[in-house]
């Protein structure tokens, strides 16, 4: 999967947000402080286009862009790509870097609670039937 730069991402998760969308409706949506040119956005969403992370279909006078991947196997591919270069391949040094670096809220710790108690369940059903064969 190609890379993304900043500028990128940014109009990616933008166009994942609207799920359809001209160019002018992108620029509408980048928040105002901001301050990218309308030929900008443009540029942005033909490299996008090219590197296959999004289609345009022309309707009337004007291409609409659509997410060509998933947002999910985006993500998860890139996260994994973070991992490996900085991480070591391994998760857990991540996660703790964010805990540590991000302020949590209650509800946060709480979901990752139960996370962490759906795999750890996971795991213990992994090994049972493991020993059983």
């Amino acid at each position: 999967m190609p890379g993304l730069g900043a500028a990128e991402a940014e109009i990616l998760q933008i166009v994942w947000q609207l799920g359809e969308a001209t160019v002018q409706e992108i620029h509408d949506a980048l928040p105002a402080e901001r301050q990218i040119a309308l030929g900008t956005v443009q540029t942005v969403l033909r490299r996008l286009r090219e590197k296959g992370y999004v289609q345009a279909e022309l309707q009337g006078k004007a291409y609409v862009f659509s997410s060509a991947m998933q947002p999910d196997r985006v993500i998860s591919t890139k996260v994994s790509e973070l991992i490996n270069r900085f991480f070591g391949g391994k998760a857990l040094p991540l996660v703790m870097h964010l805990a540590k670096s991000r302020k949590l809220t209650e509800r946060d710790i709480k979901r990752l609670r139960q996370l962490l108690d759906e795999e750890e369940n996971d795991s213990s059903s992994s090994k049972e039937k493991d020993s059983e064969e």
